[in-house]
């Protein structure tokens, strides 16, 4: 990935995933849509917790490690961990997924059963089969909802009581949430990453707020600018919006990292083979043969012109159009492919004798 900008619009492991994309060589750009109020601060939580405990819930179904694991925290830190394990022990506890099941193990507690294919339909589809009426039932969810089992149960007869272990605030930082929205439209962003639903639906109406809903969207569909969803429900703002977007397999984050890595190893788009190796042309340099191009943003803009030739001969007026200022002074063209030859060598760029410039391809 070197070379590709890449935008991170979430909060929650955002260091983690950069640190992967870094890796990779990818440079970063952070800009979470949304901010997340804290657990162990969020007074709606421990009130609900209190509330269980006084009326003990039938059954407790936990669809995240990370938000079963936060919840236990939060009712330590006021000093309610105890009665609410004892609860939990008398409750049957139903986990979504293994990590799920994990973090109920990690508390002392053992999972009734486990949802192995990790989603809200399988525990919807098993505990509406055996009957829910009559039962006082608790979901454990995070801030992107309980994909509809809240409403799925109450409308079978159950007591629903929701636990949100974290609730979605404003963006910690608007001006960075502009800035991105106006990046990712103007060309500046070759990769947005995506790893909640509620953060793809705030990014995409803040570019909408901003008035560059249906460049961003174009630029995605055009292909210019790749969009990755760590999973099916964080990818359903962007469909809605006509954008495909990247996903993997399996909803986790080293699973997102390494599908994006794929797309670019195996991307062919503005990818040309030259006599001096494979050319790409990213948002704001320029990869040739796996290195990363020493250009000014007009001599990336200029490779630019002659990489969308594709061979073919681009004429000095056609390069001066590209450059900056108004100058029309042929000598200006031939600065600018002297300095781009400069960065890339003298093989890249010929010169065709009173008609332009060329690529030399493979």
């Amino acid at each position: 990935m070197a070379g590709c900008t890449v935008l991170i619009t979430a909060d929650r492991r955002s260091s983690e995933l950069a640190a992967a994309l870094s890796r990779r060589g990818a440079e970063i750009r952070h800009a979470p849509a949304l901010s997340m109020v804290p657990h162990v601060d969020d007074e709606h939580l421990v009130e609900g917790t209190r509330a269980l405990i006084a009326d003990p819930p039938d059954v407790v179904v936990v669809t995240t490690g990370i938000g079963f694991r936060g919840w236990i925290e939060a009712a330590d830190a006021h000093g309610i961990a105890d009665p609410l394990l004892r609860i939990l022990g008398d409750a049957r506890l139903v986990a979504r997924g293994p990590k799920a099941r994990g973090a109920i193990q990690a508390a002392g507690l053992q999972a009734d059963w486990v949802a192995e294919s990790e989603t809200s339909g399988e525990i919807a589809d098993v505990l509406l089969g055996e009957g829910v009426d009559g039962l006082r039932v608790a979901v454990q969810h995070h801030g992107a909802g309980a994909d509809g089992l809240d409403v799925v149960f109450a409308e079978a007869g159950a007591e629903v009581v929701s636990l949100i272990v974290y609730r979605w605030g404003p963006p910690p930082d608007p001006d960075a949430l502009r800035d991105s929205v106006h990046a990712a439209a103007t060309g500046e962003i070759d990769a947005v990453v995506f790893t909640s639903a509620p953060g793809a639906e705030a990014w995409l109406a803040a570019a909408e707020a901003e008035g560059v809903g249906d460049e961003v969207v174009g630029r995605f569909v055009a292909g210019a600018m790749v969009a990755a969803a760590v999973g099916p429900v964080t990818a359903k703002p962007l469909e809605h919006r006509g954008v495909v977007p990247l996903q993997p397999e399996r909803g986790r984050l080293g699973a997102l990292v390494r599908e994006l890595v794929g797309y670019y190893e195996h991307a062919e788009t503005l990818a040309i083979t030259t006599v001096v190796g494979t050319l790409q042309i990213r948002s704001r340099v320029a990869v040739l043969d796996g290195q990363v191009l020493p250009l000014s943003p007009s001599g990336l803009e200029v490779l630019r012109l002659l990489a969308s030739a594709g061979g073919d001969v681009v004429p000095r007026d056609r390069v001066l159009d590209v450059l900056p200022g108004e100058s029309r002074d042929p000598h200006a063209a031939e600065v600018a492919i002297a300095r781009l030859r400069e960065a890339a060598g003298r093989e890249l760029v010929k010169t065709v004798v009173k008609r332009g410039y060329r690529l030399e391809l493979a």
